[in-house]
């Protein structure tokens, strides 16, 4: 059973997993182009998805970042084709399941559970924090390969379609490094919150 701050961070982290699919992470130019071109913004080429469930792991704990995140995934499978809902980035329904991303979806879960995990074992320092960011993130992409790695084996879906070198490129390779940068960044966000919110 649940309790009651437990489904309010989970809602939380349902509804910042949602937002996070649509906004797009920008960091500013490097300081040493300034002169140049002045100040941009250059895209990382990532969403906010990331980063919104290893945030919810780091403020809500192991429970609520689960529960958030198979709502996630019930919200885009199920509802999509009910209500019209597009949670996930190209769509949902339970045809998603042949997308190559769907496999890093599906490491949402463990990597909430274990990045909460760790989160709340001693006190939240930074290193304890990044720890947990870190960790989500192995999560996310060992399930995602994984995910990879059996549907190219049984050779169905789009990931069979699109190749398998080609999706880990997509989905690994090119992602990652901002991945990393959003988990930095989480991990002093939720070092912040956690001081000010004494806990």
């Amino acid at each position: 059973m649940f309790a009651p701050t437990e489904l309010m961070w989970a809602l939380i982290g349902l509804i910042l997993t949602i937002i996070g699919t649509w906004l797009e992470v920008f960091l500013p130019s490097p300081p040493w182009t300034w002169a140049q071109s002045g100040l941009y913004p250059v895209s990382l080429g990532i969403s906010f998805q990331v980063g919104a469930v290893l945030l919810t792991g780091c403020l809500a704990g192991k429970n609520a970042a689960t529960l958030s995140q198979i709502a996630y995934l019930a919200l885009g499978l199920v509802f999509f084709r009910t209500f019209g809902l597009q949670v996930f980035t190209q769509g949902g329904g339970l045809g998603y399941v042949q997308e190559p991303s769907f496999g890093y979806l599906i490491g949402f879960v463990p990597a909430a559970w274990y990045c909460g995990l760790l989160a709340f074992r001693t006190k939240p320092t930074l290193e304890i924090l990044a720890s947990g960011c870190l960790a989500g993130l192995g999560w996310i992409h060992a399930c995602g390969v994984t995910y990879l790695v059996l549907a190219y084996l049984l050779g169905w879906g789009k990931a069979f379609e699109l190749g398998f070198g080609q999706a880990v490129l997509q989905n690994t390779i090119l992602a990652l490094p901002g991945q990393l940068v959003v988990a930095c960044a989480v991990s002093v966000i939720a070092c912040v919150m956690r001081q000010v919110m004494f806990y």
